[in-house]
């Protein structure tokens, strides 16, 4: 179990290392796509206008260079050799032995007798008729209708 512990840990820092490399991909996204047009300070009602930012002379603004383009080698065709064919020898085994077993002692189970149930007489019994109860209708907090709006 512990092996199966430590691969699946292997993997899991494998899988974050190659998908940790991104920031190529993203500075050629941020290279080549044109920046959005910001919208209008009227489009939304009930906020204030956004105040401009100064301009910032270029002279000291560093710009990267844009990315190079990266063409990958091609790979030559290759052709293998065909597979050799694997010839398995039959083999013959020897037959299995005879496997025989002692034969299990005799188990005697003594007659056991149960002595008779005795009847268990249930006497009758009459309950005294209910008290009435008089109907009142008091409401209750969990009864009570929905208040109206």
């Amino acid at each position: 179990m512990a092996s199966n512990a430590n691969m699946l840990a292997m993997i899991m820092a494998c899988t974050l290392l190659l998908t940790g490399t991104t920031c190529d991909a993203a500075r050629h996204l941020a290279d080549t796509t044109p920046a959005a047009a910001a919208p209008a300070a009227s489009a939304v009602p009930g906020l204030p206008a956004v105040p401009t930012l100064p301009a910032v002379p270029t002279d000291t603004v560093t710009l990267l260079p844009p990315m190079p383009a990266v063409t990958l080698p091609t790979v030559p065709q290759v052709a293998l050799p065909p597979m050799p064919a694997i010839v398995v020898p039959k083999a013959v085994l020897p037959p299995m032995p005879k496997v025989t077993m002692a034969p299990m002692p005799a188990i005697v189970v003594p007659k056991v007798t149960l002595p008779p149930i005795p009847n268990i007489v249930v006497p009758k019994v009459t309950l005294p008729p209910m008290p009435f109860v008089p109907n009142v209708n008091v409401p209750m907090p969990f009864a009570a209708p929905p208040p109206s709006a």
